[in-house]
């Protein structure tokens, strides 16, 4: 055991950021080189090991440990401080206030499901949207979370576009498969500039059109039975996760799967299946405009 291991497990806890960084400097690694290795963004390490942001989740602590050697017994210790430290908001676990963190913690998960099922009542889902409508949805999200960031906007949101685009792979496995709901109001909202629209129309249609893929839209003057109050996504029907401004909230309960689960069969129940005429409407609408400029 190196003096950085045998140093952390002496005492009665432990101190996990502070930790973390002297397993790293004790295996000569800098941040960026460790970031690879554990397949996360380098300002996710650092707030990790400085305890900037929300506590880092018990997977990620696991990870850094394993990349970094860290003994069975001090990995262990260190998963667990991690799950002392994550705040709760009741039993939700709450996720990283980073953009491109949220999306790579996201795309982790992803990677481990079978069976999707999203609804979303305001914007385009987010495994549909095009790369510009992306980047008007998080760019928001950025200038909300961090005021005053005109200089690291641009390199912040742009990272986080390049991992919710790439997240976007996993609807060519066959094995996966997904069921999205969405509004009709997704697409008559603007969230982003109007010459944006026919390409995320394009989108929706070209990924509807997959055999592992539905896409549901609850037309406009559907009488809705449940109120659509937020998003949100089901995975394997036992992970819950809904997205907010600022952050993430997830949980593990299957009571609570199946709530939402109930809920997401009643929007889908709203829906209708042939959403090709829906989106030619749009088409013709967006171009009638972009026509008029």
């Amino acid at each position: 055991m190196s003096s950085a291991d045998h140093a952390a497990s002496d005492g009665p806890s432990l101190t996990l950021g502070p930790t973390l960084q002297n397993l790293r400097k004790s295996r000569r690694l800098t941040g960026k080189r460790l970031a690879e290795l554990a397949g996360m963004s380098q300002s996710k390490i650092s707030r990790i090991e400085n305890g900037v942001g929300a506590a880092p989740s018990a997977e990620d602590v696991e990870r850094l440990a394993r990349v970094l050697g860290a003994g069975e017994a001090l990995s262990l210790q260190l998963v667990e401080e991690a799950r002392q430290l994550r705040e709760p908001v009741g039993d939700w676990e709450v996720g990283d206030v980073d953009l491109a963190s949220r999306q790579q913690d996201t795309e982790q998960l992803e990677l481990a499901a079978t069976h999707f099922k999203v609804f979303q009542p305001t914007v385009v889902i987010g495994l549909l949207q095009t790369g510009g409508y992306a980047k008007a949805v998080l760019s928001a999200l950025q200038r909300l979370t961090v005021p005053g960031s005109a200089g690291g906007e641009a390199r912040a949101v742009y990272g986080a576009v390049s991992v919710r685009v790439h997240r976007q792979a996993i609807l060519s496995d066959p094995d996966k498969h997904f069921d999205f709901v969405m509004s009709e109001a997704v697409l008559s909202n603007r969230i982003c500039p109007i010459e944006e629209m026919p390409a995320q129309l394009l989108r929706i249609r070209e990924v509807a059109a997959q055999p592992n893929v539905t896409v549901s839209i609850i037309p406009a003057d559907a009488h809705w039975s449940i109120p659509p109050y937020h998003g949100f996504s089901i995975l394997d029907d036992r992970h819950l996760f809904v997205d907010l401004y600022d952050t993430g909230l997830s949980k593990h309960d299957q009571s609570d799967a199946d709530l939402y689960g109930g809920v997401f069969d009643a929007m889908k129940e709203l829906a209708v299946r042939d959403i090709e005429p829906i989106l030619e409407r749009y088409r013709r609408q967006y171009a009638r405009e972009l026509a008029a400029d």
